[in-house]
């Protein structure tokens, strides 16, 4: 219930138009988003880097309705991976689709995530873009996109994609991935889909990571498992120990400003994490999908609003 009330806020322009606009809006959300600039990515990468985690870093935005959006959108990404360079920041980036204007041209979409690519492939030591999953009218053309820019010489260990739990098509989309040898994160999902489609019960979405995990685990492909969830992170620990599944062969993957605790405690214990690490003006839509994940995290903004 609560899940879903957050992403209906998500989806309201009004609501989303005053937050984006508002000092307040921007104050709340800023346990979540690094800040609206490149040099606030970069700072909080660097910091997270110092914790002894490396970063994908995200210019938040979804759904651009015009090529030059689109090509402002990729501009930015240029930079970034420029100042990964400068910086020596130990990062990738994650980028949407339809932020790269899938939605407008999906030619110029593919022209845009190509040269990412190919200059993030071209950096030394060669550089990542994760192509994030968005709901599931985009889950074909997603996976579709990754699968063609994967297969160019020289982009297969610079592009990945996600597959999310929640997606009853998942398995089968697993496996079709692996065969081809494309790096994935796994995660629940944070849009709200139909029931025919998508499971809707916490229980069944836990269960299908689990035993997602542990194919990805096994295949011998370098994957990334988002979770925030510690009875998962132990039975993750708990496959990895027992299949003797090296800690160097895979990585945990936290958001930014979400259990803190629990990442400074994988890194502690030997473990690989990476922490995801969105910025930028547009990121309304993130924040309420993030409030509607965890009930903690709405009562520790509202805990710091009464402070205030």
């Amino acid at each position: 219930m609560l899940r879903a009330f957050f992403v209906g806020l998500s989806e309201n322009p009004s609501l989303r138009k005053f937050a984006e606009r508002s000092s307040l809006g921007r104050s709340v959300s800023g346990r979540f988003v690094a800040g609206t600039e490149i040099s606030d990515a970069v700072r909080a990468t660097q910091a997270i880097n110092r914790a002894g985690m490396s970063v994908s870093i995200d210019n938040l935005g979804e759904n651009v309705t015009n090529p030059e959006e689109a090509r402002h959108s990729a501009q930015l990404y240029h930079q970034i991976l420029d100042a990964i360079v400068a910086n020596q920041l130990n990062a990738n980036i994650s980028l949407k689709l339809t932020h790269m204007g899938l939605d407008v041209d999906e030619n110029l979409a593919r022209n845009i995530v190509s040269g990412l690519v190919a200059k993030a492939a071209s950096l030394n030591p060669a550089g990542f873009v994760r192509v994030d999953m968005e709901g599931s009218p985009y889950t074909q053309r997603t996976l579709d996109f990754v699968r063609e820019l994967h297969r160019v010489p020289g982009n297969g260990n610079s592009i990945g994609t996600v597959i999310q739990s929640y997606l009853k098509r998942s398995e089968n989309d697993v496996s079709s991935l692996l065969s081809e040898g494309i790096r994935i994160r796994l995660c629940k999902g944070a849009y709200k889909e139909p029931a025919d489609i998508a499971f809707a019960e916490k229980s069944a979405v836990d269960a299908n990571y689990v035993k997602l995990m542990k194919t990805l685990m096994k295949s011998g492909i370098y994957h990334g498992l988002a979770t925030h969830d510690e009875n998962i992170v132990l039975q993750v620990q708990a496959f990895a120990n027992a299949e003797k599944i090296s800690r160097d062969s895979f990585e945990f993957q936290m958001l930014y400003g979400i259990r803190r605790d629990l990442q400074q405690k994988l890194v502690r214990d030997g473990w690989r994490v990476r922490v995801y690490i969105p910025f930028g003006t547009e990121w309304y839509p993130y924040f309420m999908r993030r409030l509607g994940e965890r009930p903690a995290n709405v009562l520790f903004i509202a805990r710091n609003l009464l402070r205030a």
